[in-house]
């Protein structure tokens, strides 16, 4: 089973961070929104701290295209990087839709338009079942309405379908993870 570890929480006030997740499936170590923090070193040293180097980290994965998601992702020069519609690697581009692409055996992405037309949601089997990294909430508290999101209706839409698979965890873009309930 697939384990995952925040490697830091966001925050969004008078300074912005995006939360920063590590995965861990057989021979995947996945990072998700490697952006903005204050320090690179809140990124780096829980990854030492779980016996990793930034090299081991085989894949990245950016919820969406701000730079409060993404800002950090050259700190894995061997991952591939996966966006909404597309795997890039060195050089190499290759299309593809994220929609039910697998990174592993139990990490799966998901489109979740709504926050931009683009956003995709990491979904994770763990021994403590379903963990969704996205960014239809920023935290725990919502907002109930994304006062960014560039098509509200499709962000409840993607928020209901996230739900409708009964995570037992969420981890918000911009925040602690919370239990669904």
């Amino acid at each position: 089973m697939a384990t995952v570890h925040v490697l830091t929480e966001g925050y969004v006030g008078d300074r912005v961070a995006g939360t920063v997740t590590l995965i861990r499936d057989g021979s995947a170590t996945v990072v998700v929104d490697p952006g903005m923090v204050a320090n690179r070193r809140l990124i780096l040293d829980p990854i030492e701290a779980l016996g990793l180097t930034p090299e081991d980290v085989t894949d990245v994965v950016f919820s969406h295209h701000h730079p409060d998601h993404t800002l950090n992702a050259a700190l894995f020069p061997e991952a591939r990087f996966h966006d909404h519609w597309a795997i890039y690697q060195d050089d190499r581009w290759d299309d593809r839709d994220a929609d039910g692409f697998a990174l592993s055996e139990s990490v799966r992405l998901m489109r979740t338009p709504g926050h931009t037309l683009e956003d995709i949601t990491t979904l994770v089997e763990t021994g403590d079942g379903l963990v969704a990294l996205t960014h239809l909430w920023w935290n725990a508290d919502g907002p109930a309405e994304d006062p960014l999101a560039v098509d509200g209706a499709l962000l409840l839409t993607s928020r209901e379908r996230v739900l409708g698979l009964s995570p037992s965890l969420i981890i918000p873009g911009h925040g602690a993870p919370f239990s669904v309930g």
